[in-house]
């Protein structure tokens, strides 16, 4: 066990979790996925099966529960549920990053009451940090906790929340002290759970990524423990945050690569399938071309997907490699899945097949976890502090 609390490399466990995962995938999501995703429907008997493999307990020790699992393996489970239906991956992804957070920076408290509801599953969520007039900048939050005795009374709006609907705790990013300077000093997380005052008010319509829910959440006087402050220190929520979407960088750079080897899985196969000018359109030189890097932007995904997963196994900084990674598997995937289409034609064009999901699923990847750009920030940054002269 390391600091970040995450078991091992054992090449034997990760194999037998990964095929556990591959058989539910095949036997109990890709018969249903397509329809499940059209009709933007809640997989409401997908996630009680996860619920019973331990998935939402991945990256939880077993001390508490969960399964313990590497960074490296969570990215191959993850990668895997891409290839077949990303919006799984999501399900998982947010919940877990408010298991890290907890679990990294809660105290042993805290660790011993959540870490074991998060993991089966009992208590399911996910992080809430973006608002109607905040994203990227996370230091512009307007949501605000105010002390009163032994509780903190919280108001404000989240929106884009991930598991918004269906979850019932979440890791929220708040100002206790709206005034500091600089302003991530007046930043803490709390874990808050439904109930009176902390409601969801709409499902927010998407372009892709159907199924999980994605929704506004509203506090109005919501009074929540004093206990409940992760880390029981008020200023370090920014810090909570940071730490935690290394991990959700991961993830979407997993779900870039999932995504990215769909679109060449089936372009390949169907390329060799369709015929124009009596001859399959694979023995085309234009296709070849398209085939040949949509290879190599899978392998290279891969390879930089594995590295930010292994530096974060070894409890390293790695901002630098999970952005790397987050960037260039996510924008791997959206050129992929063009090029898929337009190997595909119309037929990729068409709801009866699964390119036209992953056309509209993959620039959600660019976006989510801090934007693409923003990544290329943080690695010239991080390069620079890296590499003084």
């Amino acid at each position: 066990m390391n600091e970040q609390g995450v078991s091992q490399f054992d090449p034997e466990r990760e194999q037998l979790v990964i095929n556990a995962v591959e058989q539910f995938l095949e036997r109990e999501v890709r018969p249903v996925a397509h329809q499940l995703e059209h009709d933007d429907t809640w997989p409401a008997d997908i996630v009680e099966k996860m619920k019973e493999m331990g998935l939402f307990g991945c990256i939880i020790r077993e001390e508490y529960g969960g399964l313990g699992l590497s960074a490296s393996t969570y990215a191959k489970i993850i990668e895997r549920m891409s290839r077949v239906w990303m919006s799984l991956a999501g399900i998982i992804n947010s919940h877990l990053i408010m298991s890290s957070c907890v679990q990294r920076f809660g105290t042993e408290e805290q660790r011993r009451h959540y870490l074991p509801l998060f993991a089966s599953g009992a208590l399911r969520g996910g992080l809430a940090l973006t608002e109607p007039d905040c994203g990227t900048d996370l230091q512009a939050v307007r949501t605000v906790a105010r002390r009163d005795g032994d509780s903190y009374v919280i108001n404000g709006t989240k929106t884009w929340i991930s598991n918004g609907i269906y979850g019932s705790a979440f890791a929220v990013l708040l100002k206790t002290d709206p005034k500091a300077e600089p302003r991530h000093k007046g930043m803490s997380m709390f874990i808050c759970e439904k109930g009176g005052g902390f409601s969801h008010t709409k499902k927010l319509e998407k372009l892709g990524y159907k199924g999980i829910d994605s929704a506004e959440l509203l506090f109005q006087d919501y009074r929540v423990p004093a206990g409940n402050l992760i880390g029981g220190v008020e200023g370090q929520g920014f810090k909570h945050v940071m730490g935690g979407l290394e991990l959700g960088r991961i993830n979407v750079a997993a779900r870039g690569v999932g995504v990215a080897r769909a679109c060449l899985e089936e372009s390949t196969a169907y390329a060799q399938m369709r015929k124009t000018f009596g001859k399959p359109i694979c023995e085309h030189q234009a296709i070849q071309i398209k085939l040949a890097d949509m290879a190599t932007r899978y392998a290279a995904a891969v390879h930089l997907t594995e590295a930010a997963a292994s530096a974060y196994d070894k409890g390293q900084r790695c901002d630098m490699e999970a952005g790397m990674a987050k960037l260039y598997a996510t924008e791997a995937a959206l050129a992929n899945a063009s090029d898929a289409m337009r190997i595909h034609g119309a037929y990729g064009y068409s709801k009866e097949f699964n390119i036209e999901r992953y056309y509209r699923d993959a620039p959600l990847l660019c976006i989510g976890e801090g934007t693409n750009e923003l990544q290329r920030i943080i690695i010239a940054r991080q390069l620079v502090a890296r590499n003084p002269v």
